[in-house]
């Protein structure tokens, strides 16, 4: 077998392995191993374990990951979701479907400080689908609208994903976070406008309006103060250059303590919840890390990348047809693996392809930003898109009585604001660039 064909192969044994429902780390680090041995031989395999593995787990950057990740479980244990919620229905209840766009918009706030779409649903999803319920929602629009509301988790900073893939094209946190800001407000103003559209063709599967007073409001409005003061003061500072990014996180990890403490909702069981769910959730993400750069590290001996990007170079295909056939992909992956094995896996063999063509006159830098915020885009469709979609399985954990048939039906509206919104994002790049130009 020529290495071309080595690296095709072992790429699809991956893909059997993950169907089989092999854990990921081992379905990626198995085909990397022997397709490494096939190329390369045993000794060559084993030195570069000794230090390929060491090498990834040191790496400062990362640590990152974790203090957010604890920074987001300690928000989670101290009850801070049910104020933003609370705030968000009582400025949206005015409006019929109301309490839905106050479901997307409390996971858009917690999703900016939890980093984590899963922990951002299932927090926010637990506080608001009994309310919704209550009051008489229809299954399809609570359990859709919080399911897309969820994958907000995706795009705002301090997403898991966008860290990853900072690091992974190396390139500035800061200025990723940045480029991240308006098509995540884009994201959440279309969700809005669906739930709106939706309430008036299908009136039946919203209440009327159930307006809270102004008192209401402003109690509301008190209890959210220390969310909104942690995210000035760890993403102002960051962005303030006050300090970077993985002192940010530090700091935001402390402050989001302090202020579940003082709320007298976290326990001590939720401390230690806090802390054992972030060091299983980090090994989980440290393992996938090593079994992506074992497989990537042999399709590297196999030329599979290079000879990719230079079939893709020659050929007479224009570089936003290439994009757009690159996002159909991610779509149809993202309905069989989660959006951290994607990026893991697919960003070391296709961000050489993209940094070869040139896409309407971006530099490097602005080319690897618009390129991330693109990816995260088709990751968070990935999350809601038949026939896997995790958030859907996630809140139909949680709404057992509602058939996930109703909540698929339900998503299709967003689905068209998502695609909708990717277009714009592939035509018009300075959408994501433009608070990096203005700010950096």
């Amino acid at each position: 077998m020529s290495s071309l064909q080595i690296g095709l192969t072992l790429f699809g044994a991956m893909l059997v392995l993950m169907a089989l429902r092999v854990p990921i780390a081992i379905a990626m680090f198995v085909p990397g191993a022997v397709g490494y041995v096939a190329l390369a031989g045993w000794l060559p395999l084993l030195a570069h374990l000794k230090g390929a593995v060491y090498g990834r787990v040191s790496v400062y950057d990362l640590s990152v990951i974790p203090l957010f990740m604890l920074m987001g479980a300690f928000a989670v244990h101290g009850g801070l979701s049910k104020a933003l919620f609370d705030f968000a229905n009582a400025v949206l209840g005015r409006f019929k479907g109301g309490m839905a766009m106050a479901g997307v918009l409390a996971c858009a706030a917690f999703g900016s400080i939890s980093g984590s779409t899963v922990a951002t649903t299932a927090t926010i999803a637990q506080v608001a689908y009994p309310e919704m319920r209550r009051i008489h929602y229809s299954g399809r629009l609570a359990t859709a609208s919080l399911a897309v509301g969820g994958t907000m988790g995706v795009l705002l900073p301090p997403s898991v994903t966008l860290l990853v893939y900072a690091i992974l094209t190396e390139q500035n946190i800061t200025k990723m976070f940045l480029a991240a800001y308006v098509p995540a407000l884009l994201a959440a103003i279309g969700y809005v406008i669906a739930i709106a559209v939706y309430v008036r063709w299908k009136p039946e599967h919203a209440p009327e309006v159930q307006p809270a007073s102004a008192g209401e409001v402003g109690r509301a409005a008190l209890r959210v103060w220390p969310i909104l003061g942690i995210f000035l003061a760890v993403f102002g500072g960051i962005y303030g250059g006050v300090f970077t990014p993985t002192e940010g996180a530090a700091i935001g990890t402390v402050l989001t303590f302090v202020a579940a403490v003082a709320s007298g909702q976290l326990s001590r069981a939720g401390v230690l919840e806090a802390i054992r769910s972030t060091a299983s959730t980090s090994g989980m993400i440290f393992l996938i890390f090593i079994g992506a750069d074992m497989i990537n590290a042999a399709l590297a001996l196999s030329q599979l990348p290079n000879q990719l990007a230079d079939i893709v170079a020659h050929a007479q295909i224009p570089p936003v047809a290439v994009m757009a056939a690159i996002m159909i992909f991610y779509v149809i992956l993202g309905c069989v693996m989660d959006e951290m094995s994607m990026i893991l896996l697919t960003v070391p063999v296709i961000f050489p392809v993209i940094m070869g063509l040139d896409f309407f006159g971006l530099g490097p830098t602005d080319k690897a930003l618009w390129f991330g915020i693109l990816i995260l885009t088709v990751c968070a469709i990935g999350m809601i898109f038949p026939p896997v979609g995790l958030n859907v399985y996630i809140m139909n954990g949680l709404a057992k009585n509602v058939p996930m048939t109703e909540t698929y039906k339900g998503v299709v509206p967003f689905l068209v604001t998502d695609f909708l919104r990717l277009a714009l994002l592939i035509a018009f790049p300075g959408i994501a660039l433009w608070l990096v130009h203005r700010l950096t």
